[in-house]
């Protein structure tokens, strides 16, 4: 093993930089092997642009949002568009082609269930990978916490204490919009923590009605102000999730939105409270990164490198329990980790009182 290359694809996420700078220090402190990126996750591979890692780039990183490396959610190596209007081709040899030219030993690839699933793909064709576990999401099924869900969850939650201020001093519904795509651990965490009235998830479907009582109940004991945390998957019984707009030219087309603006107008349409919609956005994966995650990132790469040395590819290091080990990327990827509607935190959330629409 003399070296090694990195490339963080699929949206950018806090932690990446912290799993760079572990990468690079743990393979060039203790092992002295050469250390590259690959630009713009797999568009850098197909078109082979990747800088060099020295010690000095990981400088002063480690707390900082985002790729030094950058990233896409648009570029699948498998069936690549180059241009918008351009046919998907395969372009998976090409990239073997540019690993083997640049004599990289293993790859380290950084993403969620996209990127992983490119990463298990490449290992099938014998390139040795191993994967880390990334997404504000926490869906991935093979490890119990990925690093950039508790950052995201530190955001969204001061923003729910934020907004709570201005709800309550104007007698308002606050319906705050929270990202987590087919999952509701953010919503979830970040509701139960910013001490929501209700929690709207993908797992368990609302019904409008039982909403509005809960709110109207709360307002008639005297709370003139409630907080309404959805998940941006939510959606009702009998109905589907809100779509914000499909991308044709994107592996990952559906773009779920809205949901908040839609529940506000229902909400105050039924009970002429005034209501506002809040949606979060893209500041729930920038920002610094919480210490939590810093040290989980930096554990995810360490134990990638010492992968690698050992020869243990086509894995993904996972956190179970209190201890990072791994898993095969088979396993890793394909089946998302959603909610289950009667686990621990549900209940918890039940028990003080809180809402699911249900």
């Amino acid at each position: 093993m003399k070296k090694i290359a990195i490339l963080t694809g699929g949206g950018d996420c806090p932690g990446l930089n912290a799993v760079i700078r572990a990468v690079t220090k743990t393979a060039i402190n203790k092992y002295k092997l050469e250390v590259i990126g690959f630009k713009d996750g797999y568009r850098g591979l197909v078109e082979n642009m990747w800088q060099p890692i020295e010690m000095k780039d990981v400088i002063g990183i480690i707390e900082k949002g985002g790729t030094i490396l950058g990233s896409s959610n648009r570029d699948n190596p498998f069936a690549y568009i180059k241009n918008r209007g351009d046919m998907p081709v395969d372009m998976s040899k090409k990239c073997i082609q540019n690993l083997n030219k640049n004599e990289v030993d293993c790859l380290i690839v950084i993403g969620g269930d996209g990127t992983l699933t490119s990463g298990r793909d490449f290992s099938r064709m014998g390139f040795p990978v191993i994967g880390v576990p990334k997404t504000i999401d926490n869906d991935l099924s093979a490890t119990d916490i990925t690093f950039g869900f508790n950052t995201a969850v530190t955001t969204a939650t001061e923003a729910i204490d934020k907004l709570r201020t201005t709800a309550e001093s104007h007698h308002r519904v606050m319906v705050v919009e929270i990202m987590g795509r087919y999952a509701g651990w953010l919503a979830l965490e970040s509701g139960i923590a910013g001490a929501a009235t209700a929690i709207l998830i993908p797992e368990i479907p609302y019904d409008i009605d039982k909403l509005c009582k809960v709110i109207k109940k709360r307002s008639d004991n005297g709370k003139s102000f409630s907080i309404i945390a959805v998940s941006e998957g939510a959606k009702p019984k009998d109905g589907e999730m809100t779509v914000s707009k499909v991308l044709d030219y994107s592996p990952d087309s559906i773009r779920l939105g809205g949901i908040a603006n839609k529940l506000a107008e229902q909400i105050e349409e039924r009970l002429h409270i005034e209501t506002r919609a809040v949606t979060l956005g893209h500041i729930q994966r920038g920002g610094q990164t919480s210490p939590y995650d810093r040290v989980l990132s930096t554990r995810y790469g360490v134990k990638a490198i010492e992968l690698a040395m050992q020869g243990v590819f086509g894995k993904m290091v996972a956190l179970q329990g209190n201890k990072v080990g791994y898993v095969s990327l088979e396993e890793a990827v394909g089946q998302l980790k959603t909610v289950p509607p009667n686990c621990e935190l549900i209940d918890v959330a039940r028990s003080i009182g809180v809402s699911f629409g249900d």
